[in-house]
């Protein structure tokens, strides 16, 4: 991200499972948005177009309301629709600089770099504003995903750019991402599948308190 009082600069990224409904959905996020994550992205990989674009707009005013940033996944028009605050891209997922063009100069854009610098370095160039990286751990979410090694993060520190860990992070190993020197820790089910999903999310906030 560039240098901007205004972004959050490292602290707990959200990303929301696949709920088919809006209503249910917005049970499930409110309670969180009290632990004060970092960012939220809006993923749902099993919805039409007309059910994520509810969706996303539902997400869009609570999340504004708590000063949360909304980040959505893959979609660049649908977050400039709506107004979110950005975009995040995988490999599929479309270009950096025409997601820039639409989205405006001041959207975050952030990307899935998996374990791969050298697709990180191509992302810094485009201008993008984080690079993600994972699976760090063994993932519930996406089981097949390949494995990242720890040390990419400390590695990617060289494109001046946050680091986003992603994967399998709990906050019994959240602390070995951030000794690499992650500034944001993304999570899905370590959340939202949690027994008591506030407290979960704010063990993952406190781990970023110990950590400064």
């Amino acid at each position: 991200m560039t240098p901007d009082p205004t972004r959050p600069r490292r602290g707990l990224y959200l990303i929301t499972p696949d709920e088919p409904d809006t209503a249910r959905l917005l049970l499930r996020v409110l309670p969180l948005l009290a632990a004060k994550p970092a960012l939220l992205q809006y993923r749902n990989k099993a919805a039409n177009p007309a059910r994520r674009r509810e969706q996303a707009l539902a997400l869009l005013g609570v999340c504004r309301r708590a000063g949360v940033p909304l980040i959505v996944n893959d979609d660049a028009k649908l977050a400039h629709e709506i107004g979110a605050a950005g975009v995040h891209l995988g490999r599929d997922d479309g270009d950096i600089k025409a997601a820039r063009k639409i989205l405006g100069a001041e959207a975050i854009i952030g990307v899935s770099c998996y374990d791969d610098l050298d697709r990180a370095a191509a992302a810094a160039t485009a201008g993008a504003d984080y690079l993600a990286f994972g699976a760090m751990f063994a993932s519930g979410t996406k089981p097949q995903a390949r494995r990242a090694p720890l040390t990419v993060l400390r590695d990617a520190r060289r494109f001046g750019l946050p680091r986003v860990a992603i994967g399998g992070i709990t906050p019994d190993n959240a602390g070995q991402v951030l000794a690499m020197g992650a500034e944001f820790i993304a999570v899905v089910g370590a959340v939202f599948d949690a027994p008591d999903p506030v407290a979960a999310a704010l063990a993952f906030t406190s781990r970023f308190a110990g950590s400064q």
